[in-house]
């Protein structure tokens, strides 16, 4: 940053100072706020945060309570941390907080007011959320494309058998990514995206994660508005760039699909999730969802590194968990022998069959959720919520990682401990808010069905047919306490393991 920016980031933060924190104390004036740790001048609790802010927030939690006051230089903020309070934002006022606050970056390519998880609620986020439910993911669909998904589950067994008969060690992360980018690939479009060693995953990588670094960093634009036409930090310049790139590649698979569909029109149509979006595109379509392409091409982006993110970042945590806990392993495995049969590909039915499986998915979550503080809700009124007021514009943040750790809703809340789940009745799809990984009411992740699949599937390839050594033993539990703040938190680390012959 240089010197005259610098100066005009100085000047803009006090100037915001005076004109939003004096108007916004008159404004609070007298009403019973959630208490919460004392705000500095200007900048308030932003250095409280730290760089594992889902960490910093539960701690201060525990001294001003499970519904708790931040200021984020002129963004006014609730952090909730208890299920009860949960309830009440998602299910009690659901209505109130269907809204969001949105960072800066995501207004790049114009992204915040055509995408589905960041467009306010109307009628256009009705009927992307009607597409989701009754097109993309429901049962017949996902049924439809299960065939598609089983050939790249194939591939990245052959790939850790390959390295389990030239004693390699396997990238777990890498795996899951490759593995999970060609799943979303396929199931969506029929094409497989890249390969096991190829150079080809890295510029899909620097995509992906280039979109979820930029939209998770921290951005001066985002606490003080008045900053927004500057973009002193480049975020939105880079998100611009990287927004462009992954629209880029799925306005091209879209356009070949349908000039394909107007050249051979009664040729079989594909079981892939993009055939349905060009249905809705038609002209028949248009009619009854009145929808455009951007509005399709911005939902295939937010499927697309959404939950490529999530769900390489929640494989990579569940296999390390399974490895340094090797008791549960163990009871993994056995139940997969059992139910599927040794050698075998296990398939998308089985996993209702699968208890303990479904137990050790269920405790990860529970430790390592993929968002930790979930997707951020704004107040659309002053309301009253556990006997305080949220006032209209506040930022609510629902710290989940905190409450999956919270050691009164949870015995022994740090320990790996799968068997608490085939005693308990909860399930992660937004009723128990004790375990709400994916959000709760009608902006609950669309795509959890999606992700109820791949996950235990990618993960029972895994370990299915493989022991599994790992590379560095005599620090590993060192090793995996480490994480790394973002959409999803992740392994400082990667985790990396030698397979073995069982």
């Amino acid at each position: 940053m240089d010197l005259f920016t610098l100066l005009v980031v100085l000047f803009s933060i006090t100037l915001t100072y005076f004109l939003f924190f004096r108007s916004d104390s008159k404004h609070r004036k007298g009403a019973k706020l959630p208490p919460g740790p004392y705000p500095l001048p200007i900048v308030g609790n932003i250095f409280q945060l730290g760089t594992k802010p889902h960490q910093s927030l539960a701690e201060l939690a525990k001294t001003h309570g499970p519904l708790m006051s931040l200021h984020f230089g002129s963004v006014y903020t609730v952090i909730v941390t208890s299920p009860e309070m949960a309830k009440e934002i998602f299910q009690k006022n659901d209505q109130i907080f269907l809204n969001r606050t949105v960072v800066e970056a995501v207004h790049a390519r114009d992204h915040d007011k055509i995408s589905m998880a960041f467009m306010p609620v109307g009628n256009e986020w009705r009927t992307l959320r009607k597409i989701c439910k009754e097109q993309m993911f429901s049962i017949q669909s996902l049924e439809a494309s299960q065939g598609l998904r089983q050939e790249k589950l194939l591939q990245l067994r052959e790939y850790v058998q390959k390295c389990c008969d030239r004693g390699r060690v396997v990238d777990i992360r890498e795996a899951s990514f490759i593995t999970t980018l060609n799943l979303m690939s396929n199931t969506l479009f029929s094409i497989q995206a890249t390969e096991f060693d190829s150079n080809a995953t890295e510029e899909f990588r620097e995509i992906m994660e280039g979109v979820a670094s930029i939209v998770g960093d921290p951005n001066f634009a985002d606490y003080f508005p008045i900053l927004k036409p500057f973009d002193p930090q480049g975020v939105k310049r880079k998100a611009d760039k990287y927004f462009g790139k992954m629209l880029a590649i799925v306005e091209d698979l879209l356009k070949k699909r349908q000039e394909l569909r107007r050249a051979s029109p009664n040729s079989p149509k594909k079981s892939d999730l993009l055939e349905k979006l060009v249905e809705v595109l038609s002209e028949q379509g248009r009619k009854e969802y009145q929808l455009t392409t951007e509005h399709i091409t911005h939902l295939l982006l937010d499927l697309f590194v959404g939950g490529s993110e999530t769900t390489t970042t929640e494989v990579e945590w569940i296999m390390s968990e399974l490895l340094l806990n090797p008791e549960k392993l163990a009871k993994t495995k056995e139940e997969l022998r059992t139910v599927v049969g040794e050698n075998k590909q296990m398939q998308e039915s089985d996993i209702p069959r699968l208890p303990y499986f479904e137990a050790v998915i269920k405790e990860v979550f529970r430790l390592h959720p993929p968002g930790p503080l979930l997707l951020p809700r704004k107040a659309d009124c002053d309301v009253e919520v556990g006997g305080y007021t949220i006032p209209k514009e506040t930022q609510i943040l629902v710290n989940v990682w905190a409450m999956g750790r919270d050691p009164s809703l949870w015995s022994n809340a740090e320990a790996f401990e799968p068997e608490r789940f085939l005693d308990k009745k909860l399930d992660f799809k937004g009723q128990d808010f004790e375990l709400i990984p994916f959000g709760s009411g009608r902006r609950i992740c669309p795509g959890l069905s999606f992700a109820n699949r791949m996950l235990p599937m990618t993960v029972a390839t895994l370990i299915h047919n493989f022991d599994w050594k790992l590379e560095v033993e005599a620090n590993a539990s060192d090793v995996h306490k480490g994480e790394m703040f973002g959409i999803a938190v992740r392994r400082a680390v990667p985790l990396r393991a030698f397979p073995i012959k069982p």
